[in-house]
């Protein structure tokens, strides 16, 4: 089927060739890629900070760790998305609203992870 189909969650009948719809998923691949590439470059980063005990903790070497893979599978699931399978659309909600979630404790809790780290997952956050 060429459509996502009427569904409780507010999917359209749209076609995935009309241009609005289009545009969503334009909308969607990059803000997600952004999510994918910037965890990427914040691994990286504690890659080559590792010597540095005040800046990467251990707690950060491991949030750095999940945070590179689940951009990778939402890039997977808007990719599929794009194609019209339908569960990959429900995964990918559900992700990016178990992720804020998720990175709104990390920044509220206190102390367990730098400052710079805190940032850094509130721009994913926005993103």
């Amino acid at each position: 089927m060429n459509t996502l189909g009427t569904h409780p969650a507010g999917v359209s009948d749209e076609p995935l060739s009309h241009p609005r719809i289009r545009q969503a998923f334009r909308s969607t691949k990059l803000l997600v890629g952004c999510y994918a590439g910037l965890s990427v470059l914040t691994l990286i980063a504690v890659v080559l900070l590792r010597h540095h005990p005040g800046i990467v903790t251990e707690a950060v070497w491991g949030r750095a760790t999940i945070v590179v893979a689940t951009p990778l599978l939402m890039v997977s699931f808007a990719a599929r998305t794009v194609r019209g399978d339908r569960s990959s659309y429900l995964r990918l909600r559900l992700a990016s609203g178990v992720m804020v979630v998720v990175i709104a404790v990390i920044i509220a809790l206190p102390g367990a992870f730098p400052l710079w780290l805190k940032m850094e997952q509130g721009l994913c956050g926005v993103l």
